[in-house]
């Protein structure tokens, strides 16, 4: 089965917690503390493997968590770091966050890496907390929360060539004749219902790869028939090769499907048709194919800007085999003088991640909830309690210290909180002392 989307959540490893211990040895008074850091929690890691080629792996798994680092430990050992997670995606996945929409990255070098979530950094030993004032502190720090997110992931294949067309036009034959693909044929419209991928060797020794996509129809845009199924296939390509069925064996008038296919591949992203085309006048072997040509030709030019250039038009017949080398011989030519083309610009890429906090942002905000609790929230705020060890007194009233560092009593205060108001952090509730 071919799986092309898949929406799934990823959690990094928290930080270890760091330790309070003290050094208790014979002949050695007062030895101070001795407690270590907690270790570094994994970080969720894609790696591209080109030997995949679907989201099919994460269609039921969709859950990555990576471990936590161990805890800290005496004689002021840190714990241990976790190892990453590693997960494998195919060549050509864009990986999107779900929540902000924001693409993170597009992963398209085989063997490609990219943190999509950070583990917390451990969190500090009481060892680090030794003042000249406080020798012997009681303080430890719990390890910093790994990030979680959930994400959208899209493959994109990969294809210098896209193969694009009404059904029934012979694009699946047409790739079966040029590459060693054996996409599935039949006389019946939509045979081909997901992306087939070959690899095209002219005579001069040129290669290529092509894509075979499937039928597109009027309304494809807007999600009619396979809709952006196919469409999303396309946008890699540097090339598209625009076959026709010059016989009109459906019915249809070859110069409205070109039109029609033009209408979409431009409703669903005005770029595509930045890429350079050539027409593919296909089954030419049957009786009515020549005359078809020449009114297309006529109508294409008649319809065309003078200060345009005209697209190439290639005659071929996929089943007797006619025309396929000068075909892919232009192909290759073409290809050799296009570049790449950007999928995404600057504004659709989230910024280059950054993990501490944004001055700009509030450290923490306060509201009320339903019952007359004063709630506090924010980035900020949340790591800092996440993070201190509320089973030792010190950390406590280190907390407190830093919530009144923060402004946090003068805000409530202004606010209207009065002695004895309750006042919660996520789950953890305590009293406002005026």
């Amino acid at each position: 089965m071919f799986l092309d989307t898949a929406k799934i959540k990823v959690k990094a490893g928290n930080g270890g917690d760091g330790m309070v211990a003290f050094r208790r040895e014979k002949y050695v008074p007062n030895g101070g503390p001795w407690g270590g850091d907690g270790g570094r929690g994994g970080n969720v890691v894609f790696v591209v493997d080109e030997g995949l080629r679907t989201l099919m792996d994460f269609r039921y798994n969709r859950h990555f968590k990576a471990q936590s680092g161990e805890k800290g430990m005496t004689k002021g050992m840190h714990g241990r770091g976790a190892e990453d997670l590693i997960v494998h995606v195919p060549q050509g996945t864009t990986v999107r966050d779900a929540e902000t929409g924001k693409i993170l990255t597009d992963l398209i070098e085989n063997e490609q890496k990219f943190v999509v979530a950070r583990g917390g950094r451990g969190g500090r030993g009481n060892i680090r907390f030794a003042t000249p004032k406080n020798p012997a502190p009681e303080i430890s720090e719990n390890g910093e929360p790994g990030q979680e997110r959930e994400l959208q992931l899209e493959l994109k294949i990969l294809a210098d060539v896209g193969l694009v067309g009404f059904p029934s036009v012979g694009k699946s034959t047409l790739l079966s004749v040029i590459t060693s693909a054996k996409p599935k044929i039949g006389a019946y419209h939509f045979t081909t219902i997901v992306p087939n991928l070959g690899m095209v060797r002219t005579q001069s020794g040129e290669s290529f790869a092509v894509a075979d996509l499937p039928g597109l129809i009027e309304g494809a845009s807007q999600g009619v028939g396979l809709g952006t199924q196919f469409l999303r296939h396309i946008e890699r390509t540097r090339v598209i090769l625009h076959v026709i069925d010059m016989s009109a064996s459906e019915g249809r008038d070859p110069y409205e499907d070109y039109l029609a296919i033009n209408k979409e591949l431009e409703s669903y992203n005005l770029r595509l048709m930045e890429r350079p085309q050539i027409i593919v006048a296909n089954k030419m072997d049957m009786p009515e194919s020549a005359e078809n040509l020449k009114v297309f030709k006529e109508k294409l030019v008649a319809n065309y800007d003078e200060f345009d250039e005209l697209p190439q038009i290639f005659p071929i017949s996929s089943l007797t085999k006619q025309g396929l080398s000068t075909l892919l011989d232009a192909t290759a030519e073409l290809l050799d003088k296009t570049p790449e083309f950007l999928l995404y610009d600057e504004s659709e890429m989230e910024e280059e991640a950054y993990y501490g906090f944004d001055e700009d942002t509030p450290a923490f905000e306060i509201s009320r909830d339903d019952d007359a609790v004063w709630v506090l929230s924010g980035d900020k705020l949340e790591k800092l309690f996440t993070m201190t060890n509320f089973d030792r007194e010190e950390a406590v009233m280190k907390f407190a210290r830093q919530l009144r560092g923060m402004g946090v009593d003068e805000a409530l205060r202004a606010r209207g909180a009065k002695d004895g108001d309750l006042v919660r952090i996520g789950k953890f509730e305590f009293e406002f002392v005026d």
